[in-house]
């Protein structure tokens, strides 16, 4: 209920993303033709070729090749197969960062199967824990933890595992750790309804680490989906009330105190992360996929280091797909290198459209290298550069990089302050009138073939959203009488309908989305 002053009048509007003309013709379900696709994009120039060779992913291997000169001949197996196989691959080499990639292990190297035992010593592929935290917990500051593929739930299948040292998480392995290809052994956390009661608001990955800004945290090939345990209407298309798309998994996803006359699907409508936490010195992120996060994909304080984010596919996430914040007094301490990402469907904070829903944003006292990046179907804007340090000395000392992205009916490519109260939505080939920032070859997305990985029905419910408030006042209802009597404000009621909002995604075919664009996105390991 609201005051009567502050009801609105009928409304039907249509998403700002719909500006850019994106009546996509989805007469067969299928994505438009390459001209229609063209001439919708005309803006669009050709994407710059990127400068960066794609060379092998070094980092992950240098790791397991130190680790394995002192075990089992498993992990070195696994490290040469991987090896040969980006070797007979002309595009499936994942390109180097800027930051100088994760730093190389001298430690110890265990392992987990969903397979194993917890009475194991967990030292050898043939004696793997069963346990991820098992594992975690036992492995000292510079060790791998090698994950093969399976959902891990945590201990005593809370719904989550924490990470306490300085240690790298690589999933993506067969069951005796011969081979490793994340995309096919599918290496991740996925909660579920009868979580809800077990894990609280922790997040699917928790990383709280400090005392050293050389020493290196590793998620590598170990993924986070958050849509099984996300509260959802049932997927009822004719139901206006469900905003089910034709063909979609769910209906719209509900907020925290939504409670709608229909059927759900799901947990409980919680606010977790996918990734969250504290960590001082380097972080590297890569080879995940992060879906269905409630409430941000990855949320991360640096509290001083060398952050790598790269190589990931976020989809359907809410409020940001990546938001790392800064814990330092001075500027320049916290750097974060975000590239190769395929960022789809960053939705806004709850179904009135208004305010969250972006992919990446320039926290202040954060300097970041965004560069070679998709960023598509923003609900509200694929980058956002609205947040100022108070200190202005220290927020002119930020250095922030957006380079060679390709951007896809996104809202707004970036969002920024404006004189007034709202927002200024900016195309990417108006970036270069944005202070603050230095860009360069930033364009519209125009590859049918990457489109065409998309989840169809998804993708045209988006490209169709639509949200209808409507409002009603009785000034004669009995409460009104009463309220008039004491002078006090008079009460009507609003209702909103979206076409769709944060639905569920289908977590496996997510895993598409690696290598749909040659050279730009998320690349094949």
């Amino acid at each position: 209920m609201k005051t009567y002053d502050s009801i609105r009048k009928t409304v039907c509007k249509a998403i700002p993303a719909m500006l850019l003309g994106f009546a996509l013709i989805f007469s067969t379900g299928q994505v438009a033709s390459a001209q229609i696709l063209n001439d919708i994009t005309r803006r669009a120039k050709n994407a710059a070729e990127t400068k960066i060779k794609m060379g092998a992913d070094r980092a992950v291997h240098n790791t397991l090749d130190k680790a394995g000169k002192a075990i089992e001949k498993g992990a070195k197996n696994a490290a040469d197969k991987a090896s040969s196989k980006k070797s007979n691959a002309s595009s499936s080499n994942v390109p180097e960062g800027r930051s100088g990639g994760a730093k190389a292990s001298n430690g110890s190297t265990w392992y987990v199967s969903s397979a194993g035992s917890n009475k194991n010593d967990g030292k050898s592929p043939e004696t793997p824990y069963k346990n991820v935290q098992k594992a975690l917990d036992e492995a000292g500051d510079g060790d791998v933890i090698c994950v093969a593929a399976g959902n891990y739930t945590g201990t005593l299948d809370q719904g989550f595992i924490e990470i306490k040292k300085y240690v790298s998480l690589v999933g993506g392995y067969n069951e005796d750790f011969s081979e490793r290809d994340p995309y096919v052994y599918k290496t991740y956390i996925q909660t579920n309804p009868s979580h809800v009661s077990k894990n609280g608001s922790k997040a699917g990955i928790n990383i709280d680490v400090s005392g050293s800004r050389s020493k290196t945290v590793m998620i590598d090939g170990f993924s986070v989906d958050m849509g099984e345990q996300a509260l959802y209407c049932a997927a009822e298309p004719d139901n206006p009330v469900t905003g089910t798309p034709e063909g979609c998994l769910t209906g719209r996803k509900l907020m925290v105190g939504e409670s709608p006359t229909t059927a759900k699907v799901g947990g409980a409508a919680q606010e977790r992360r996918a990734i969250h936490g504290y960590v001082e010195g380097h972080l590297v992120i890569r080879n995940c996929v992060i879906a269905n996060a409630y409430f941000y994909g990855i949320q991360v304080m640096n509290k001083g280091g060398d952050f790598e984010i790269y190589n990931n596919v976020f989809v359907a996430n809410n409020y940001a797909s990546c938001q790392i914040d800064s814990m330092t007094k001075d500027a320049n301490e916290c750097y974060v290198d975000f590239h190769h990402n395929t960022v789809l469907f960053s939705w806004c904070r709850d179904k009135v459209m208004e305010d969250m829903g972006y992919g990446y944003r320039f926290m202040s006292r954060v300097d970041s290298d965004v560069h070679d990046n998709i960023f598509g179907c923003s609900n509200l804007g694929a980058i956002d550069f609205a947040h100022h340090d108070p200190d202005k000395a220290i927020d002119a000392k930020r250095k922030l990089n957006i380079e060679n992205n390709q951007f896809f009916m996104n809202v707004a490519d970036m969002i920024i302050p404006s004189q007034s109260f709202m927002w200024l939505h900016v195309r990417c080939d108006e970036f270069e009138d944005v202070e603050g920032i230095n860009e360069s070859g930033n364009v519209e997305l125009t590859d049918e073939n990457f489109v065409s990985k998309i989840n169809q029905p998804y993708l045209k419910g988006f490209a169709n959203i639509s949200v209808v408030a409507s409002s009603s006042y009785n000034a004669n209802s009995a409460a009104n009488q009463v309220r008039r009597a004491f002078g006090i404000n008079q009460q009507g009621s609003e209702t909103i309908r979206v076409s769709m909002f944060a639905n569920k995604y289908p977590f496996d075919e997510a895993y598409n989305l690696f290598g749909a664009l040659n050279g730009c996105g998320a690349q094949i390991l």
